[in-house]
């Protein structure tokens, strides 16, 4: 089960059927890389957002790669965040308080935005207009409209976009996938993505932002709200203004995952209907309870939850797997005894999303989880809350991404950002 080095012939091979790998169409090298082309050379970067995932995890793991970076700036409109990071980071890293002062280096050939959700679109378009490429975290974008823009921007600017759906670079995601996609369980018929439930919160006063922390910044293209404590940084996610609740922050992993295992990383689900529980007296917005289901072209219906095991688990007509983090389990257990990268459909090999990420800077092919396979995960999520909040089926179109004959629906692909923060 060992990952094995791979020739770019037998790269091309193991991608299997639309894997949509290509090169990028005229992109090239940063041009420190192109003066520098050694595959040894570092890749300058920045990270944006430097709070409890980025100045922590993402941080961590960049400064543990310096045969693939160097990291070289930070930014975040917390100063405490700030200094923390750059005390971390040692000697040599710049911070930032306005991450576009930060893209005016010309040292940096990349990005990585763990920003909120609701700054990851602007962040990550304007970082492919100063010609950088882009680690983006999940869910890469606050609604629908600003993921496909997201994905004109990386397109018209030649870069590589990752999204940090992480999963895909786990052996045992690709495992699974790989076993339902050569019919290992028989044909696929349902798939259950299991989340958790979502938190509740007691209501807190209006206060004074704190000294360090740039409110106004903060907010950026989202509505102006008074300053509570708990709708920054990491509980941000409970804010439809600013993020999705579990069926975004949960829901594009294991939507991410579904959709690989399904073969459907360029499409979506033509219809879905779901139902949840909000709780009146909680500060938090986004559901506590859900269910979302979701039908697709080819009748196999996705089911995503906040009851059950976390993980993914996909229903054959000749048995069943269950994957997470940490486990993967088959029913029958024999299906397990077809080791990875054995049948006919291979898919992208990465044993390291930041090594990937990497490798495609300097190879200029898309990673992973590119751009658009992050868009159409992520997708997959907002569609299951707009259907929650309009509480009605939906028919989506996922060619067009367009509601068929629901104009509200679809005035709800977008959301207009506030001033000066346009797309």
């Amino acid at each position: 089960m060992a990952n094995q080095r791979l020739d770019r012939r037998d790269f091309l091979r193991q991608l299997g059927a639309g894997a949509a790998a290509g090169a990028l169409g005229g992109a090239t090298l940063p041009t420190r890389l192109l003066a520098n082309p050694s595959p040894n050379e570092q890749i300058g970067i920045g990270v944006i957002g430097v709070g409890s995932l980025g100045g922590g995890h993402h941080l961590n793991a960049l400064m543990g790669m310096s045969d693939d970076f160097r990291l070289l700036a930070v930014a975040d409109v917390d100063q405490v965040h700030l200094d923390r990071a750059v005390e971390r980071a040692g000697g040599g890293v710049e911070g930032y308080r306005d991450y576009r002062r930060l893209l005016d280096r010309q040292d940096l050939d990349a990005v990585l935005i763990a920003t909120p959700d609701h700054w990851h679109a602007l962040t990550t378009i304007h970082a492919c207009e100063a010609g950088k490429d882009v680690y983006c975290e999940k869910p890469l974008s606050l609604t629908i409209g600003e993921g496909r823009e997201m994905v004109d921007a990386v397109r018209r600017a030649g870069r590589v976009c990752q999204t940090g759906s992480q999963q895909r670079s786990d052996l045992r995601f690709r495992w699974a996938c790989e076993l339902v996609r050569n019919g290992a369980i028989g044909e696929l018929e349902r798939v259950t993505a299991a989340l958790h439930r979502g938190p509740s919160a007691p209501w807190q006063e209006v206060v004074a932002p704190p000294p360090n922390l740039d409110w106004e910044m903060w907010l950026g293209p989202s509505p102006w709200a008074e300053y509570r404590p708990a709708r920054c940084h990491w509980t941000f996610r409970w804010f439809f203004d600013s993020s999705g609740g579990m069926l975004t922050d949960w829901g594009a992993h294991h939507n991410d995952i579904a959709q690989w295992g399904m073969g459907v990383d360029h499409s979506g689900p033509r219809t879905i209907e779901g139902a949840a529980r909000f709780d009146p007296d909680s500060m938090y917005e986004t559901p506590v309870q859900f269910e979302v289901r979701y039908l697709y072209e080819s009748g196999v219906e996705l089911t995503c939850t906040s009851e059950g095991r976390n993980g993914v688990t996909f229903h054959g007509s000749e048995g069943s797997i269950f994957v997470s983090r940490g486990a993967i389990e088959a029913d029958p257990p024999e299906i397990l005894d077809t080791p990875p990268g054995s049948g006919e459909v291979q898919l992208y090999q990465s044993p390291n999303h930041h090594r990937d990420f990497a490798a495609c800077v300097r190879s200029r092919r898309r990673p992973i989880c590119d751009v658009e396979i992050g868009h159409r995960s992520v997708t997959v999520c907002h569609l299951g809350n707009l259907a929650i909040r309009l509480g009605r089926k939906l028919d989506w179109d996922p060619e067009a991404e367009r509601f068929r004959g629901d104009e509200q629906a679809n005035r709800l692909i977008h959301k207009p950002n506030r001033q000066p923060w346009v797309l």
